[in-house]
């Protein structure tokens, strides 16, 4: 199956299905997308978005950015939900080169379950509906808020850190994808700094250091409004045994 998706002006599309789990299923594929911002999605774009069936767009970003850039086309099928988290702007903790780069990553994501797990919570219940299927969750790169939000679903659905951990890191190249677009259209000076890559072993961290806190990445979303019936839900629609 198909993994990445390239689209006109979107670089880190792709489907997380064909993951394994644990206790030996696999995440379905064609059920659950993530992305960086589809408002860079372009009518040349519409028909191979469409071929892909998606029924709801959940967009993660501030209603500054969505102003700022747009959000999906208002094609025919599409349902949109916006659900934006609330943590720390980075820039009360701007990185810095003497910095790990993926130990800055980790903490900021710690950053964001702990102010944000409402939301998180809230993004994963939709997730977990069959109706919304097939969804895609995107934010502006597809690296940061999308990515806590598929390592909180992938890691409800029994799949392993490691494997969760290497499809992070997939960002990278969408990453790359889209400082060399903008290099080509306006911004010849732009350069890709160590914290726009999704550096391994950041997710692994996120996910011990949360499990320290709260036990299990299950019990951490129970305490955070997410119901028993969507977990089950979850792991009906988005495994195949």
């Amino acid at each position: 199956m198909q993994r990445e998706f390239r689209f006109s002006q979107v670089f880190n599309f792709r489907d997380v299905g064909g993951l394994p789990t644990t206790d030996g299923g696999t995440v379905r594929w064609r059920r659950l997308f993530r992305s960086d911002a589809l408002s860079g999605l372009t009518p040349d774009d519409r028909q191979p978005f469409q071929r892909l069936g998606i029924r709801t767009v959940l967009d993660l970003r501030q209603p500054d950015e969505i102003a700022e850039d747009g959000r999906v086309p208002p094609w025919d099928g599409l349902t949109y939900r916006n659900l934006p988290p609330e943590y720390p702007p980075w820039e009360l903790n701007p990185y810095h080169d003497r910095l790990d780069p993926a130990r800055y990553l980790a903490d900021r994501y710690r950053e964001m379950a702990e102010h944000a797990a409402s939301q998180l919570a809230g993004a994963v219940g939709v997730i977990a509906g069959s109706v919304h299927a097939p969804a895609v969750v995107h934010c502006k790169a597809g690296k940061d808020r999308t990515g806590v939000v598929c390592a909180l679903v992938l890691s409800l659905l029994g799949v392993a850190d490691e494997h969760i951990d290497a499809d992070y890191t997939r960002s990278t190249a969408g990453n790359e994808a889209y400082v060399a677009w903008q290099r080509r259209n306006g911004q010849p000076d732009l350069v890709m700094r160590p914290h726009w890559r999704s550096h391994p072993g950041t997710m692994l961290m996120f996910l011990s250091e949360l499990r320290e806190r709260h036990g299990s990445v299950e019990r951490y979303l129970a305490a955070s409004g997410l119901a028993r019936d969507h977990v089950t839900a979850l792991r009906t629609h988005l495994l195949s045994p």
